[in-house]
């Protein structure tokens, strides 16, 4: 059973895309849009190629401790990579960044919320 939960953002630049492929991504931009970006275990992909040619996939792992998120992260970074590739898409420039939200600071609300003892 899991213990800690990990946010890995996985970002990079799309690289020398056919016209073909930017016209594949452009008329499926509706459903990796910013704006509905979540954090899932497969990964969610967001890219917006008619302003940039950058793209992000978020994944959401778990781990016994904190040193859990290094696999994690290994894991993210190559699940990015293989889907690329799997697709066809040439990338450069990839980083990522990683969270444990067990040592995120609480917000007001979450911080109320355990003061009162709800649950």
């Amino acid at each position: 059973m899991s213990t800690r939960a990990f946010r890995i953002t996985v970002r990079g630049t799309f690289d020398g895309l056919t016209d073909e492929q930017r016209a594949a991504l452009l008329a499926d931009a509706a459903g990796h849009d910013i704006f509905t970006a979540k954090f899932t275990p497969e990964g969610h992909l967001t890219y917006d190629v008619a302003a940039r040619p950058s793209f992000a996939f978020r994944f959401l792992a778990g781990g016994e401790s904190e040193e859990d998120i290094l696999d994690a992260t290994a894991h993210a970074e190559l699940a990015a990579e293989t889907w690329l590739t799997e697709h066809g898409y040439g990338f450069k420039r990839l980083r990522s960044q990683a969270q444990d939200l067990t040592s995120a600071p609480l917000s007001k609300r979450q911080r109320q919320a355990a003061a009162r003892g709800d649950s």
